[in-house]
């Protein structure tokens, strides 16, 4: 038998909050179990867990997210994160249309917004 990923855990400080912000960006509810002040909230269909710890993260994370618009394009993807309260932190995105854009959740944990399959087949 092999093993397959149940879960990407996010460590953070407040669980609940930065669930409830991945949420709205993966347009995916959280458990209904799931409640402010939560040490643990899970975004089901998503397989990302995220847990409360003390302290915080002080290096680099070497693992991170590529998020890929499904109905909108990347930049109009990037505009809708922001909103959401990410912030950009560094933008690859080129002339030609290629390229992506680095943000970071509420948190700090980086991620990056790729180009839409209808983009890239242009």
């Amino acid at each position: 038998m092999t093993s397959r990923i149940r879960h990407i855990t996010v460590h953070c400080a407040d669980a609940y909050a930065l669930a409830t912000f991945w949420s709205q960006v993966l347009e995916l509810p959280l458990h209904e179990d799931d409640h402010p002040g939560d040490e643990e909230a899970l975004i089901e269909g998503a397989g990302m867990l995220f847990v409360t710890v003390p302290d915080a993260e002080n290096v680099k994370s070497r693992v991170h997210l590529d998020i890929q618009p499904q109905d909108r394009t990347r930049d109009a993807e990037v505009e809708r994160l922001l909103a959401l309260g990410a912030k950009l932190v560094d933008d690859h995105r080129k002339p030609d249309g290629s390229g992506w854009a680095v943000l970071v959740d509420p948190e700090g944990n980086e991620f990056c917004v790729e180009r839409s399959a209808e983009e890239r087949a242009q």
